[in-house]
């Protein structure tokens, strides 16, 4: 395969954009494509992008490595990112989460959420907050320091319900979110749970059925090695909601059982959160992006929009509490229930059919839905139908995440990783162009990996060769997606006849080889 575009090559790449200006406008367009980028993976859970790392996807394995996906070329890098050796996968343990700092391109620091073994009588596994840090972000990019600083733990009275989402709001960029579950077991009642409450209801030393906010980068803990971090405070939204009065001062909301994923609206700051039930509701919360915390989300009192039905532990709202915008029957059947969510994002990527539109999965019963957020419950809408992968099946979601670009990829934690973004866009920026058409044009004629999307086989299911078809995928959806930088980025106009004589000599090369 040719890995450089000749000279002439190049010559002809740009007469060739130029001229496809001058398409007819009855061009046919696809709204989306889903395809494969990555497979034989280990119990993927999560994945993300960094500041400043546009051609890359951080790819969580639960047992404890962090992988990166190489946009351009997609393939997976040899040597891993971080591999974490203590994390305990018992349950629903594991390494869970990981946030880039805002400013990782310049001081390399980045934080994981994961279990290790219990450190404390009566439990059944410890939650850790740790940072670790890329120390040569020139030389040595993709390597991280394996030695990491202790941020914050907590006890786990049981093995599940170990929430896990991290995270850091747009408009919030000093401090970390983190998602604590209940501690397990169920109607967050027993042993390690507060009598009479549960632990998500308990806000006084407590920092279980949570979300935590803390900045990281200040520590007001000097003397504790164990915790490195400091309280936002201040007036507003500045400030944690506990601050100086009753309840823990990381506490920025409570009443959750297991908010196992989460995301902020990278245009707005709002916060969605996926918060898994019990046996009755499966339910999505929000924040909205100028609030100033202390929201109670109800459990265990309450189980979506209903009164909690077992164990005795269900009431009426509590006052101030906040119903969640959207929730669905668990354990029912048909295609509006489900029995575990999995929280996604608000999208706002380059497929305008999804754009402004909240995307989440369930995890056992493998639907994807999204919803209008200004009226969840009258435009909520299955579309599985029209994300079925080039290849691949896509089944036990885990995660919904983006990239830089705001792609969208939905992680199958039996080892496959999907991307969902525009017909033709080859190197996942958002924008079908001349970047594209160089792929394109590189491995003209050439026998490529099955499926590889990065290589320019984007065509059906793949057929490992790129050739005409492959091209025409680009002509369709020519100028399409988010321009970088917001520009327009629309070649010079050429004439009809410049078009069809390059198509012409294109498609001699492809007969004639």
């Amino acid at each position: 395969m040719l890995t450089t575009l000749h000279p002439n090559r190049r010559v002809f790449a740009a007469c060739f954009a130029a001229a496809l200006t001058c398409l007819p406008a009855t061009q046919s367009r696809a709204a989306s494509v889903t395809t494969r980028v990555a497979s034989g993976l280990s119990a993927p859970i999560f994945a993300t992008h960094a500041p400043g790392r546009p051609d890359q996807l951080f790819i969580v394995e639960r047992a404890g490595t962090i992988k990166i996906l190489n946009k351009n070329t997609g393939l997976i890098n040899p040597t891993p990112f971080l591999t974490i050796p203590d994390v305990d996968t018992f349950f629903e343990g594991g390494l869970l989460g990981l946030a880039f700092h805002p400013d990782f391109n310049t001081n390399g620091k980045f934080y994981v959420n994961l279990t290790t073994a219990p450190i404390a009588a009566g439990t059944d596994l410890t939650t850790r907050i740790r940072e670790y840090t890329v120390t040569d972000l020139i030389n040595n990019p993709n390597i991280a320091n394996p030695t990491p600083k202790e941020i914050l733990s907590i006890g786990q009275p049981q093995g599940n319900h170990n929430g896990g989402w991290i995270g850091f709001s747009p408009t919030d960029n000093n401090n970390l979110y983190i998602m604590t579950g209940d501690g397990g077991s169920s109607n967050d009642s027993g042993a390690g749970h507060t009598a009479g409450s549960g632990n998500a209801q308990d806000i006084t030393n407590n920092l279980l059925g949570k979300v935590l906010r803390i900045d990281i980068d200040n520590d007001d803990f000097i003397a504790d090695a164990t915790r490195n971090y400091a309280i936002p405070t201040g007036p507003g939204a500045q400030g944690n909601p506990f601050v100086g009065i009753t309840g823990d001062d990381e506490i920025w909301a409570f009443g959750l059982r297991n908010p196992f994923r989460a995301s902020f609206d990278r245009l707005t700051g709002d916060l969605y959160i996926g918060d898994v039930g019990q046996g009755a509701r499966e339910e999505i919360d929000f924040q909205p992006a100028n609030s100033t915390g202390g929201e109670n989300y109800g459990w265990r009192l309450r189980e979506g929009d209903i009164a909690t039905p077992s164990g005795g532990v269900g009431g009426p709202l509590p006052p101030g509490a906040v119903d969640p915008i959207y929730d669905y029957q668990s354990f029912g059947s048909g295609n509006f229930t489900g029995d575990s969510v999995t929280g996604g994002i608000l999208y706002r990527g380059p497929v305008t059919e999804l754009q402004g539109l909240y995307i989440f999965a369930d995890f056992i019963d493998n639907h994807i839905w999204s919803f209008d957020p200004a009226d969840p419950g009258n435009t909520v809408a299955r579309i599985n139908d029209d994300l079925l992968s080039n290849v691949g099946l896509i089944n036990n979601i885990v995660a919904i995440t983006e990239d830089t670009a705001g792609n969208l990829y939905i992680i199958d934690i039996g080892g496959e990783i999907f991307r969902v973004g525009i017909p033709g866009d080859i190197n996942a920026d958002a924008f079908v162009g001349i970047n594209d058409l160089n792929t394109i044009l590189t491995n003209w004629n050439q026998n490529v990996t099955l499926g590889n999307h990065a290589q320019g086989d984007i065509a059906g299911n793949g057929d490992a060769f790129v050739g005409i078809d492959d091209l025409n995928i680009i002509l369709a959806n020519w100028n399409t997606g988010i321009p970088p930088g917001n520009a327009t980025n629309i070649p010079e106009p050429a004439s009809l006849l410049i078009f069809t004589t390059l198509l012409g000599l294109l498609t001699r090369r492809n007969i004639n080889g």
